[in-house]
């Protein structure tokens, strides 16, 4: 091991379980990873079973960019499986759903 590693600057990790867990709406849950200076940021979203995001989801002011970790996301137009990585740019939407419910790592490299 390298504890050098560990001592560099803004060099963090956070075990997902051990983050704070926020409610965003009912079924649908929020856990912080990391803000950068910048105001980029790091999210696990984990969504239950049959839950939909009340509306549209805008991505303002940059991109969101996702990967399904579990489960299976729907984006309003089509599902995509365990494994997937999403890119949408800024300004896009998308309603957020879920049938199985599922697991995604969420970043904002904007904000």
């Amino acid at each position: 091991m390298h504890p050098e590693i560990l001592m560099q600057e803004g060099y963090t990790s956070v075990a997902v379980d051990a983050s704070p867990v926020r409610e965003l709406f009912p079924g649908i849950r929020v856990r912080p990873l990391w803000r950068g200076p910048t105001g980029a940021h790091a999210n696990v979203l984990e969504m239950d079973a049959g839950t939909t995001w009340p509306h549209r989801d805008v991505h303002e002011p940059g991109p969101e960019e996702a990967y399904v970790v579990a489960g299976t996301f729907n984006d309003g137009a089509r599902d995509y499986p365990p494994g997937t990585f999403l890119h949408a740019p800024a300004g896009s939407w998308h309603v957020p759903s879920t049938a199985t419910g599922c697991t995604l790592f969420v970043f904002y490299p904007e904000g």
